[in-house]
């Protein structure tokens, strides 16, 4: 008698939890930066130009220099993710495990180093961990839009929660996707409200911490994705 073979989630599930997961880090992140690093943005592009062009505009005590710096992080980090993952299949390859175990990697010697020695407001090495930072996060987001899950960036919730309310049954639609939808928009949220406890119960070192659990999340992500996808 054999017993029958256990089944396996389909890739497009397996993905789906993983960029969850990511999208979860990416709260961290955004935390991290907006509260530890002077009001920066170090995976959501859209608030930086917002902060950048208020400033430029003279807007009272706003960041230029930082947001400057994550805007052209994060810029390199896409076309450096769009070079390891572009000529790949639209699937988890191996292209696609260098490119979050970078990221991974990259967010975790930041979080030891910020652990070492803190950032300060100002100072070259906060301006060194916002540009590198954002650089990581650039090219997850490149590996994560190759991977094309729908409604999960991983970076950012505006187009998901444009899609969860047009497309709900309330506005005539057929409310498809939203348990999708809705888990991004929360788990960005949750990661958040991690990063800013991390900073307020860490002080100095939260900045620290918080970039080194989304760097250890990230590769855990990145591993479970290779071990499944071989």
């Amino acid at each position: 008698m054999t017993l029958p073979t256990p089944s396996r989630p389909a890739p497009a599930t397996i993905h789906l939890t993983l960029m969850l997961v990511l999208t979860f880090t990416t709260g961290i992140v955004d935390a991290v930066g907006y509260l530890g690093l002077d009001r920066v943005f170090t995976a959501n592009m859209t608030g930086n130009v917002v902060i950048l062009g208020m400033a430029l505009a003279g807007g009272d005590d706003l960041p230029v220099l930082g947001p400057a710096l994550a805007l052209g992080g994060f810029f390199l980090g896409a076309m450096l993710g769009g070079r390891l993952v572009n000529r790949a299949p639209a699937d988890w390859v191996r292209a696609s495990t260098w490119a979050f175990g970078l990221t991974g990697v990259l967010a975790t010697g930041l979080g030891l180093g910020s652990l070492v020695s803190p950032p300060e407001e100002g100072t070259i090495w906060a301006f060194v961990v916002t540009g590198v930072l954002a650089l990581a996060m650039g090219i997850q987001a490149a590996a994560a839009r190759r991977l094309a899950v729908k409604d999960v960036t991983t970076v950012v919730v505006t187009s998901t929660l444009t899609g969860l309310a047009a497309d709900s049954r309330l506005a005539g639609g057929t409310g498809a996707s939203w348990p999708r939808r809705l888990l991004a928009v929360a788990l960005i949220l949750a990661g958040a409200g991690v990063g800013a406890v991390l900073l307020a119960v860490g002080g100095a070192s939260g900045i620290g911490v918080g970039m080194l659990v989304a760097g250890v999340l990230s590769l855990v992500v990145t591993i479970v994705g290779h071990v499944i996808h071989r």
